[in-house]
């Protein structure tokens, strides 16, 4: 009682103390001579000081940093650093000099290593200032490791190599992985060392191992379609993949080379994991076989496009990746179907330990099925993490806790630092994140009265707790990873939670259960009928993720800004790894992140122009006009994304007859042009080209839409008056110059501008730059188009208006490509054009 009566006078105290400190507008007023009380304001700001001094007060603080230490939570910080790290060597503009990092990993070795014992911030800064510092020299040697080749042009010759893998899709056509040996007509001064190639021909499949021989296009892979998207080519240049394309004709088979001790295995492995996704669509046929070879192999090419949109818009996408769902289900059914066979054999149980005999077979088991599954980043840190909770029950030790989580994020980042920036990786690390937290939260709850039921005891015992249960985890899972779907995806399933309840039940309790059967059957020669079990299952769950797909809940949220994303991102990691107090400084970012990305953003911009410069694209309104009645989705769908469009305006096209006239390459005329085969060259009649941009010009001011001319040029006009021209044959190009204000040509052209003053965009711009932004610089200002007054960019010139290229520098690795030429076979200045 005595101890109860201090602890009261000490609180008392320390509450009169504070409210000494408050200023007079915060500190609680008496009521006044009529008796008023304070205002609703004043009491906010007083209980908003209050809750900061009882957070953050600076004994609190030492007494949560206390807290977290002695719950070992200053380890779970290690791959947050590491990660901040190799993300800012990624972002960076340009390379660190790696002697600068080596000098800061030894000025900062010492203080982390004698401060790690501290139970303060101390030792939480000291360890950053040396773990971030290792983050981007783990980057730097990946980078350096890989050393990937990109192509820097398209270019179309003959290739051979070696086959890889190979993967085909539901029409035939297969794409294999080769490792490039030769080219020839031309000879590639500076070829990738591996490429990925698509054969549509029907053909015999070249065997994993085999040579390959056949004339092919090939391109360098796409960079961002917006400043902000996903990089391609970064994510190409740390697969290994220098050049994608495709065959002219069917590819054929030859004599390949000797490859070493690794790249045996590998091809091994590979032609395992080909002719086992081949069996499993031969048992299953359709969409749900394409889907049962996903979910074992991870091939999902052959899957429909309209069957993984439905996946999407339902919210079971996750589902055809190999990560945590897939390897938990595979090793925790393995784990208590063995523990359960073994339990049979009298006797067995009580001579050995059954939990540890199923826990290392379910090792090898997860083991094999990483091997099998393409080694993808989400798969590998489901590998890493479940192993750690295996062994840890060969030991005796809790199974699920955030170290093993951390532990696995620390291995994975040391081998390959660039999964920081791969949407799996951050999608599959909150998702677990999220749930490891709230399933401690959930065992940590305090006990519920005897005699009460709690919230699923509705549905009654083992069935209660299970859809109890799934509905956690569903919601935990979604709401962990939302910040991503937006980050990088523009859109969020709505109805993806009422997905997860209908599949998952179907998922868990047929599909894998039956799939994991199958497989463990195959040597046999017995998995036709689990197969076949397991292939219903997933009709089923095909016709619940349709008929949740037909709700239309889809909600396309746009690009938002990168402090956001980093701040919620970061906000809900701190809320998740922390259990003191401390997890509110989380709570404050996200909702500082939150109102950071509600909040109203600049200008939209006017004109996109793609990285090829084929597709432009001229906004108002949230709608888009395009030069192309069908624009490429891959390109398209990324722009309505990113930019909330709603609608599409299809171009006007026109075949006006008198365009061009054909003049012989010959001065003697058309005979001798005859006689030496060659194809007369064509030139545009510039009198009839003139009147038929000009018209053109006219009719695009009055409907707001591209008009084109057959395989000649499309005019339109922008919201500020801007006169657009976009090519299909550079014989309009002076005319295009005269009476426009921006040309794009899809070609590169040795010309880098028009003598006329208009804005000149080529290929070999966009080589540099990317696709591009631009908007005017005073978004509240637009010209009347139907006057005709031409607001010429000359006259506006481009400075003033903002243009932003999608590549903003080329001195990185994944992007050095783009400043090669081909012709010195040297690197041009690495910088990027200046528009």
């Amino acid at each position: 009682m005595a101890k109860v009566e201090v602890a009261e006078r000490e609180d008392m105290s320390e509450a009169d103390a504070f409210r000494t400190t408050l200023p007079d507008a915060v500190a609680p007023a008496a009521p006044g001579p009529t008796g008023r009380r304070p205002t609703l304001s004043a009491r906010l700001r007083h209980a908003a000081f209050r809750f900061g001094h009882r957070a953050f007060g600076r004994q609190n603080l030492a007494e949560a940093f206390a807290q977290e230490r002695a719950h070992g939570h200053f380890f779970l910080f290690v791959p947050v650093f590491l990660g901040m790290g190799a993300a800012l060597w990624f972002a960076a503009a340009s390379d660190p000099p790696l002697r600068v990092l080596i000098l800061l990993l030894c000025v900062t070795l010492w203080p982390a290593l004698r401060l790690r014992h501290r139970e303060d911030w101390i030792a939480l800064a000291a360890g950053a200032a040396f773990l971030v510092p290792a983050g981007m020299l783990l980057a730097a040697l990946e980078s350096a490791r890989l050393n990937t080749v990109v192509l820097d042009a398209p270019v179309t010759s003959e290739i051979g190599g070696r086959v890889l893998a190979r993967e085909s899709d539901a029409r035939g056509a297969i794409r294999y992985r080769i490792a490039l040996e030769a080219t020839r007509d031309p000879v590639l001064k500076r070829a990738p060392g591996v490429v990925t190639v698509l054969a549509r021909s029907r053909h015999e499949p070249v065997a994993i191992g085999g040579g390959i021989n056949g004339r092919a296009r090939l391109n360098p892979p796409s960079g961002p379609a917006l400043a902000g998207l996903n990089d391609f080519t970064f994510d190409a240049y740390f697969a290994g993949t220098g050049a994608i394309g495709y065959f002219y004709s069917a590819p054929t088979a030859v004599v390949a080379g000797e490859s070493g001790f690794e790249g045996r295995i590998r091809e091994t492995i590979a032609g395992w994991r080909n002719n086992l996704t081949e069996h499993i669509r031969s048992r299953i046929g359709g969409d749900a076989g394409a889907i049962a070879a996903a979910l074992v192999t991870a091939e999902q090419r052959a899957i429909d496009e309209d069957t993984v949109e439905a996946l999407r818009q339902a919210g079971l996408a996750h589902v055809l990746a190999i990560s945590g769902l897939n390897m938990v289900l595979a090793a925790g059914i393995f784990l208590v179907g063995a523990r359960g066979l073994l339990a049979l054999i009298p006797g067995f149980a009580e001579r050995y330990p059954t939990k540890k005999i199923a826990a290392a077979g379910a090792l090898v088991m997860v083991t094999l099925y990483i091997l099998v599954s393409g080694g993808a980043i989400s798969a590998v840190r489901s590998w890493i993490m479940i192993c750690v909770m295996l062994v840890a029950v060969l030991f005796g030790r809790s199974a699920i806790s955030l170290r093993n989580v951390a532990l696995s994020a620390i291995i994975i980042l040391a081998v390959t630092p660039s999964a920081i920036t791969n949407p799996g990786f951050q999608m599959s690390y909150a998702a677990t994140l999220g749930l490891v937290a709230g399933y401690a939260a959930w065992r940590e709850r305090p006990a519920r009265q005897e005699g009460r039921g709690g919230p699923f005891q509705l549905f009654g015992g083992a069935v209660g707790r299970f859809l109890g249960g799934l509905l956690l985890s569903s919601l935990i899972g979604g709401v962990a990873t939302l910040i991503y779907s937006v980050g990088h995806f523009h859109r969020i399933p709505a109805y993806g939670l009422a997905g997860n309840l209908l599949a998952m039940p179907v998922i868990s309790a047929i599909v894998m259960p039956f799939g994991l059967i199958a497989v463990l059957l195959m040597p046999f020669g017995l998995d036709a009928i689990p197969f076949a079990i397991m292939g219903k299952g997933i009709e089923w769950m095909i016709a619940l993720s349709n008929w949740v797909a037909g709700w239309k809940g889809e909600i396309v949220t746009g690009r938002i800004p990168p402090l956001a994303f980093l701040l919620i991102g970061l906000g809900g990691g701190l809320a998740c790894l922390l259990r003191t107090r401390l997890r509110h400084a989380g709570t404050l970012l996200v909702l500082f992140g939150a109102g950071l990305a509600f909040w109203p953003g600049g200008a939209a911009p006017e004109v996109l122009v793609s990285e090829d410069g084929r597709l432009v694209a001229i906004l108002e309104n949230d709608s888009a006009a395009t030069n192309r009645a069908r624009p490429t989705d891959f390109i398209y769908d990324q722009w309505r994304r990113a930019l909330r469009l709603s609608g599409h305006r299809k171009p006007e096209l026109r075949k006006t007859a008198g365009l061009f006239r054909e003049e012989a390459n010959a001065a003697d005329g058309a005979g001798e042009t005859a006689r030496d085969g060659k194809r007369p060259r064509r030139k545009a009649d510039r009198q009839n080209a003139l009147a038929a941009m000009t018209d053109a010009f006219a009719t695009a001011g009055k409907t707001r839409a591209f008009v084109c001319e057959a395989k000649a040029f499309c005019a339109a006009i922008s919201p500020s008056g801007w006169r657009i021209v976009t090519l299909e044959d550079t014989a309009f190009l002076g005319t295009a110059c005269d009476n426009a204000d921006l040309v794009v040509v899809p070609f590169p052209l040795r010309i880098d501008a028009c003598r006329s003053g208009a804005r000149l965009v080529t290929a070999r711009h966009l080589r540099r730059t990317g696709a591009l932004e631009i908007r005017p610089a005073d978004a509240g200002q637009s010209a009347d188009a139907g006057t005709g007054v031409s607001a010429r960019l000359s006259a506006a010139p481009l400075s003033s208006a903002i243009v932003t290229p999608a590549v903003e520098t080329l001195d990185r690795p994944w992007a050095r490509h783009r400043a090669y030429d081909w012709r010195t076979g040297s690197f041009t200045p690495a910088v990027a054009a200046q528009l």
